[in-house]
């Protein structure tokens, strides 16, 4: 008789990776840095379950966009008032908060639901070099699509 394994949630086989976005194009690398806080690359991935991975961001002021995505690219929120478009350029946003580009291209790739949230906290995201997770000793994680 075959069995079925399902997975628990469970934050001792997780794993911490830190991703240097200088060398990352920001679509590519968000599509794998959701899919991976997922853990959909894991064998034991379940889908009502949240079995993925912790993952630190750094270097998010030198993300790389292909094209004229630099002078093209505008960030849309409305207030849900009456003429409440909010638009915010992409040359803006990296001044303003060079953290927010990084996760709202993940969150936008993520599950719309309360698991998603949750699982979007497992992704930290630093404007510079340095970080706080140093003790958690996460593993350099390279997606081999930089430029």
């Amino acid at each position: 008789m075959q069995k079925t394994t399902v997975a628990k949630t469970d934050r001792n086989h997780a794993e911490w990776y830190v991703v240097d976005a200088s060398k990352e194009r920001l679509g590519r690398m968000a599509a794998e840095i959701a899919r991976r806080l997922m853990g959909k690359h894991k064998p034991l991935y379940t889908p009502h379950a949240d079995v993925g991975d912790y993952i630190v961001v750094i270097n998010a002021t030198q993300v790389q966009l292909t094209g004229a995505k630099k002078q093209n690219k505008v960030y849309r929120s409305h207030t849900q008032y009456p003429g409440g478009l909010r638009e915010i350029p992409y040359a803006v946003m990296m001044e303003r908060h060079p953290d927010e580009v990084i996760r709202l291209a993940v969150r936008r790739m993520m599950p719309k639901t309360i698991l998603g949230r949750h699982m979007l906290k497992k992704l930290k995201v630093y404007a510079d070099a340095s970080h706080d997770h140093h003790a958690q000793n996460p593993t350099p994680l390279a997606f081999g699509t930089g430029a």
